[in-house]
């Protein structure tokens, strides 16, 4: 029974990931927004629904150190696994917008978690946490930099002239790209549910212990709609979009995701430790430095082996 609840979770996953893909590239088109944009709003958001779910319960449960877990995993994987395989599927192309703001962006959201879960550190407080303050900041960062990002980016297409679509393809409905979108998005969440339930109980029945589990599973599990959707936007040639996901991902659990959670109830880090916060900034920084190597501009197959190459050093890091 796990086995068919395990293909059916992937079935949805993938089903949702088309349809939320082709969703928000018809609203892209509608309103003239850049991919790039709608991958960092509507789809990395959307996909990170998991993530907010599974840390918010966890924070007003009081279990503080899942909520924080949850979003440390879930951004190692999206950059050492996501763009990764991505990478090895076809080398991502990386704009100067990329380079001089978005990805700073998300190293700079890297370096606020360390800041926040460093109190003892700082000498700002005897227990590493993230208080209610911190969270409300968190917050306010977060609505600041998608306004400025959006800003930005739609002052960028305008001067530039990307956003005639003169020649374009009539997009579809309105109607017909939200219902898509959000049939998509209900499809990566509970296909990712039901594929992580399965997993996990199947991973249980092997005798496989509760901590590679929640090493593993867990934070694999909730960044499944991140990785369906990154590689079906890359394979129908919406690298943006792909690349977009993960970044705008990545700032939403930091910011957004522990800033809700923080805000809810104050979090404590229990058993993360500095290593894995500086496995976080360090994931960005590689990013970033990606996109200076022998003046390409983008993160090669090469790359993209390295970064899995780093994500199974650090899981064996954590189990030896």
């Amino acid at each position: 029974m796990d086995i068919l609840l395990l293909l059916v979770g992937l079935g949805l996953i993938l089903a949702g990931a088309n349809f939320l893909t082709d969703g928000s590239a018809a609203v892209a088109q509608r309103f003239r927004v850049p991919e790039f944009i709608i991958g960092l709003t509507i789809v990395a958001i959307g996909t990170s629904t998991p993530e907010l779910v599974v840390s918010v319960l966890s924070a007003a449960a009081g279990n503080s150190d899942i909520a924080i877990g949850n979003v440390v995993g879930s951004n190692i994987f999206n950059v050492f696994v996501i763009l990764g395989i991505c990478a090895l599927i076809r080398p991502l192309a990386l704009t100067a917008s990329n380079i001089r703001r978005d990805i700073p962006f998300g190293m700079a959201a890297s370096l606020v978690l360390l800041a926040v879960t460093s109190d003892r550190f700082m000498g700002t407080g005897g227990t590493d946490k993230i208080g209610r303050l911190d969270g409300i900041v968190m917050l306010a960062l977060y609505i600041g930099l998608m306004w400025f990002t959006i800003r930005a980016t739609k002052r960028s297409g305008a001067e530039t002239g990307t956003s005639d679509t003169k020649n374009a393809k009539k997009p579809a409905a309105l109607w017909l790209s939200v219902v898509m979108i959000v049939g998509g998005l209900a499809g990566l969440v509970f296909g990712g549910e039901m594929f992580l339930k399965s997993a996990t109980a199947i991973a249980r029945s092997l005798g496989i212990s509760e901590s590679i589990i929640a090493i593993t599973l867990v934070a694999g599990g909730t960044s499944l709609p991140e990785l369906a959707s990154s590689v079906v936007s890359l394979l129908k040639g919406k690298a943006e979009m792909a690349l977009g996901n993960v970044i705008g991902s990545n700032i939403a659990n930091i910011l957004l995701i522990l800033g809700v959670s923080a805000t809810i109830h104050p979090l404590t880090m229990g058993g993360i430790t500095l290593t894995d916060i500086l496995m976080v900034v360090l994931s960005s920084l590689l990013l970033f430095v990606t996109a200076f190597t022998f003046r390409k501009k983008q993160i090669d197959r090469w790359e993209g082996a390295i970064f899995l190459a780093i994500y199974v050093a650090y899981i064996w890091y954590l189990i030896k």
